[in-house]
């Protein structure tokens, strides 16, 4: 079912944030206990956040965006929510509020290959340092997993957004994992998602 877009000016709209919002939520409500304490990285229109905290309304969710236009949105998609935080990852203090920690989750979708690699660095960096010790990092979007075919629609989109930016692009599995080892996060699960998408489970390292 499509949500009907708020009655607001500043509310934008992700077909594909539509489409991929509920096996998102499928698999993390598979993974997360009842409650706990979540941020959202790089929430863009607020469609995800929006339908996560209704689905799950014991946990109290944050979401943040470096984006004017982005929080904007946020608060019409999801009027009931606190302010979105004017966040960006590649900050080493990410200066969340002390009630909000430490995180049970943190979850970003879709920043990894829009963005330099600086940034998932910075993320996993960021997510050692705000995580619960079972805290868990959700990441979601397409993926190069060396040693498995590539999806054509993948190569497409990966040449598109290289064209767009150099800095930008697919990544590489292997890559992301040795960037979360870096930061003493492992690889939990590897969740297979619409479209070639996958959901990247990560935790502390044992």
């Amino acid at each position: 079912m499509v949500s009907p877009l708020p009655d607001s000016p500043s509310a934008l709209h992700s077909p594909a944030a539509e489409r991929n919002k509920q096996p998102i939520f499928e698999a993390l409500q598979a993974l997360l206990p009842p409650s706990g304490r979540a941020l959202e990285i790089a929430s863009g229109s607020g469609q995800h956040i929006a339908h996560f905290a209704a689905g799950l309304p014991g946990w109290l969710w944050l979401a943040s965006d470096p984006s004017p236009e982005a929080r904007a949105s946020i608060a019409a998609w999801w009027p009931q929510g606190p302010a979105a935080l004017a966040l960006d990852v590649q900050n080493t203090d990410w200066d969340l509020p002390a009630e909000h920690l430490p995180l049970d989750l943190i979850h970003c979708a879709n920043m990894l290959h829009i963005s330099p690699w600086a940034s998932s660095a910075a993320l996993f960096q960021g997510a050692s340092r705000y995580l619960a010790e079972t805290g868990l990092l959700t990441v979601y979007g397409p993926f190069v997993v060396p040693g498995e075919p590539t999806a054509p629609s993948n190569l497409a989109f990966d040449a598109d957004l290289r064209s767009r930016n150099p800095a930008w692009g697919l990544r590489s599995l292997d890559e992301v994992q040795a960037c979360a080892h870096d930061a003493g996060l492992q690889l939990r699960q590897r969740l297979k998602q619409p479209a070639n998408n996958l959901l990247l489970v990560f935790a502390r390292q044992a």
